[in-house]
């Protein structure tokens, strides 16, 4: 018999991680601070609920995947949260991007309540949450992943178990700081092709048949060379990222000059913006320098 399944959080990622555990036969309890996000998951069978503690009581497993690491301490501390409503022997799986002290944290309430815990944060964008081919990065017991495998394997390609609690949050971010790295590469080195009197996709075009080409770049480019930046990696969440990753390294006494300027630049377009962009929207700081 298939566990019962709650979710937490139906945003970009939330919303098709959750048909896709629906298509794959999961019994699936939901709840979002924005009620109305979940109609079109009821409508396929989901069971709305009203708070996080009601989720938490109607399942065997009970997955967040919010927004930073307050909408976190809100949902398992808060009032109704689902640390008053999960039973013992049931499994917390976080999804969510926080700091690994929070995933060791939460792993430490859980424990005093009988709850196992996962850290568990996911990469591979929105496409890669609607065909369910989402990589994830688990912290936490290897015989507590086994348990959740099942439901993994309606949501994701691969996942990798990382060590104890708080690992698949340190890779999670160190992959973020990459990701947001390699697109400000590219809209650099665009900046760079443009001045020069080429055009920017003959760039793109030498760099997809050579050792600079990367998978998020395929992705992003497009993005970069139409100037258009619909929010598929929110630019709020990804600077949120790159501040968590200095904090880390701060704490560990490592240096990341590289990261530290360019959580400078996504900071000043962040400010700027006047609407949701994706990360891809650091391309607006050269725009801007240009006069584009």
């Amino acid at each position: 018999m298939k566990p019962s399944v709650g979710l937490i959080g139906l945003g970009l990622m939330g919303r098709p991680i959750a048909a896709n555990l629906l298509k794959k036969g999961f019994s699936l309890t939901v709840w979002n601070r924005t009620a109305s996000r979940a109609q079109d998951l009821v409508s396929q069978g989901a069971r709305l609920v009203a708070t996080p503690h009601e989720a938490a009581a109607a399942s065997d497993v009970l997955i967040m995947i919010v927004s930073d690491p307050p909408a976190v301490e809100q949902v398992l501390w808060g009032e109704k949260g689902a640390f008053s409503g999960l039973r013992r022997g049931s499994v917390l799986v976080d999804s969510s991007t926080v700091s690994p002290e929070l995933a060791r944290r939460s792993a430490a309430a859980c424990a005093e309540r009988g709850i196992e815990y996962l850290d568990a944060p996911v990469t591979g964008g929105t496409w890669g949450a609607e065909k369910g081919e989402l990589v994830m990065m688990v912290g936490g017991a290897a015989e507590t992943l086994k348990r959740v495998e099942p439901i993994f394997g309606a949501i994701a390609k691969r996942w990798f178990h990382l060590g104890p609690a708080g690992a698949g949050q340190t890779v999670k971010l160190a992959m973020n700081l990459l990701l947001a790295l390699e697109v400000e590469a590219l809209a650099e080195a665009l900046a760079l092709t443009t001045a020069g009197g080429v055009a920017g996709e003959r760039l793109v075009e030498v760099m997809q048949s050579s050792m600079g080409r990367a998978p998020v770049l395929d992705v992003k480019a497009p993005l970069l060379l139409e100037r258009k930046y619909p929010p598929s990696f929110p630019l709020r969440l990804m600077h949120k990222d790159l501040a968590l990753a200095l904090d880390l390294a701060k704490q560990l006494g490592v240096s990341l000059p590289a990261g530290s300027a360019a959580r400078d630049v996504y900071a000043k377009i962040l400010n700027s913006a006047r609407e949701d962009l994706d990360y891809a929207a650091i391309g607006r700081y050269w725009d801007k320098a240009a006069g584009a």
